[in-house]
This record gives structure tokens, sequence and C-alpha cells, in this order.
């Protein structure tokens, strides 16, 4: 409850003031005079007279109240709305096997599902998608606003469930596929992985010449530092090691810097959640927010018991609590 003249209320000191000025009037008024009053002290007092003080309270209770209904309470209910225009973000995961390395805490890819995780939970009115890939591209999630479901399939995701391997290309191809027909102003497609292209009938500078096209610019993110790849992934993959290890940072640039988007190296799990952090700060919209507040006054609950409280007290100094002369 707020007030709109709450400095009214300073009016309340008064209300002692007054009943200790009416107690004073009381003593000091005088009755009727007898030549002795003996016989009558010894009569027991009736609750009238000790309930004499009760009109007197009432008249202070209404004193009260009205001051607190002058200062005009009231009650508001707050409604805020918040909009903006959105964009279509698709999220290019990574979910091959040497996201299982331990150089990111606890691996690679919880670390990286943690902060796109995070990233979700900063959008407001924008749609987003999430892509999978491994030696083949899939689907996890079209474009969506029900960031509630989203997080629960990427919590669903799991490293294995198709051949392993590094389908860069058709997974990026796969993302400027969800966003061709969007008719948001901004789509940005953001692909993590820690491999090179072995996979797939796209190459990564194709998909990105797509992209480019079709007005989607990509943010590329290289997980795991070069200098860690290989004896990393030696104890994941020890089968692969005749294949190449490692981030293919050139590619990874390149498709970045034809599309608009930008490169980042994430070489542990702090590095990359700033990198989320920093794309969520390049691709945030406006945020249109309103505030409606709905008053309603409530003097009313204060005034009409007050003049109750008068009206009552009215009553009876003249019937039950009379006092004569």
């Amino acid at each position: 409850m707020t007030f709109v003249n709450p400095h009214v209320l300073w009016l309340l000191l008064v209300v002692p003031v007054v009943g200790g000025w009416t107690w004073w009037r009381h003593r000091r008024t005088e009755g009727l005079r007898y030549s002795d009053v003996g016989p009558a002290r010894t009569v027991p007092a009736s609750w009238t007279v000790r309930l004499r003080w009760v009109p007197a309270a009432l008249r202070m209770g209404a004193l009260a109240l009205g001051i607190v209904a002058l200062a005009r309470p009231q009650t508001q209910e707050t409604t805020r709305t918040r909009t903006a225009e959105g964009i279509d973000i698709m999220l290019v995961l990574d979910a091959s096997t040497s996201m299982q390395a331990e150089d990111f805490q606890p691996t690679r890819f919880e670390a990286a599902r943690a902060a796109a995780g995070t990233f979700v939970e900063g959008r407001v009115s924008d749609r987003v998608g999430l892509i999978v890939f491994a030696a083949e591209a899939y689907t996890q999630v079209p474009l969506t606003l029900d960031y509630a479901f989203l997080q629960r399939m990427l919590d669903d995701v799991e490293i294995g469930a198709v051949e392993d391997g590094t389908a860069v290309g058709t997974a990026l191809a796969t993302a400027v596929n969800r966003l061709k027909d969007s008719a948001a102003e901004s789509k940005v497609a953001i692909l993590l992985t820690d491999g090179r292209n072995n996979r797939g009938q796209i190459d990564p500078q194709t998909a990105a010449e797509v992209a480019e096209t079709m007005g989607v610019r990509v943010y590329a993110i290289g997980v795991g530092s070069a200098e860690a790849t290989d004896a990393q992934e030696e104890r994941v993959l020890p089968r692969r090691r005749d294949e190449s290890t490692g981030v293919d940072t050139e590619m990874l640039r390149a498709i970045s810097t034809s599309t608009g988007g930008q490169y980042f190296s994430a070489t542990n799990r702090s590095a990359l959640e700033r990198i989320y952090t920093e794309i969520d700060t390049m691709e945030a919209t406006p945020v249109d927010e309103r505030i409606y507040t709905d008053r309603t006054e409530q003097y009313p609950w204060f005034l009409l018991p007050a003049l109750g409280l008068v009206l009552l007290a009215v009553g009876l100094s003249t019937t039950l609590f009379r006092r004569f002369p």
C-alpha cells in the first residue's frame, strides 16, 4: 500500500495530544455540589462509570482513521510487458567422440552443453534451434520459442547417437537449411566443434557460401587448445591417430569471416562461457519494456469506519454515557 499524500501522516502525532487534552479537560470539569458525598462513596461504580472513557477513545480512533484516509492510501497492481524484434539462432553442436576429452571440466561436450544452455536462458523473444552432428548432422530441435523444451532436448543429446566423425560442412548446411525460410531480420548460426571436417558430402566452404547467400551470419567456436588436442584425443580415440586431429582454425575463421561473423577459440571452460556471453552481447536486440500500473483508492476503507466511530461516539455520549449536568 502506498500513500498519495504521505506527509499528512505526520498529523497522527496530534492524536495522542488531543487525547491527553480531552482527559485533562474531563478532569477539570466540575460536577454538581453536594453537602455530603460520604454515603455515595460506598456505592459500587456501575459499568457505565467504568467505561465512560469509551466515547473519547472512539473519537480518537475516528480522528486517526480520518487522517489516514486524508493521506489517500492506494494499492497498485503492476504489469510488465517485454517485447523485442527477435532473431533466429541455430546452435550447431559437435557430438563426436573427441568431445569426450577432459581438458574441459568435466568434458568438452558437457562444458559446451552447459554454456549453450546458459546462452538460451538469456534469450527474450529469439527463436532458437539445435543441430547436432558427428559423421552426420540431424535437427534435435527446430526453431522454437519454447526455451524449456529446448533445454530438455539439449540435456538429452548424447555422444554416440550417430556414427563418429566431424561433418562440419553438412552440419552448417543443415543449419542454413533450417534458417533459409526465416523472416527474421537477423539469422545466426553458432557452430561449435573441436575437430576438422572429415565426413559428409558438403565441404565447409561450400556451406559457408550458401550461408552468405542466405544472409546467415556464422559464429564459429573452436574448442580445445592446439597443443592439448592430440594428447587428449589419443586417450579418447586411440584408433584415429592416423587422422588429422585438432581444431581447424583456418577453416573456421574463413567460414565466420565470409558470412560476417567471427571466430573464437575456447581453450578452457571459462573462456567458452565468456565467448557465449560475447556473442549474446553482439546479437542482443533492443527490448521494449512497458509497465502498466493499476491503482485502486483505499481511503473508503478508512473513512467509512471513521464516520461509523464518530456516530457511535455521539450516540453513546447522548445515551448510555450521557453526563449531568
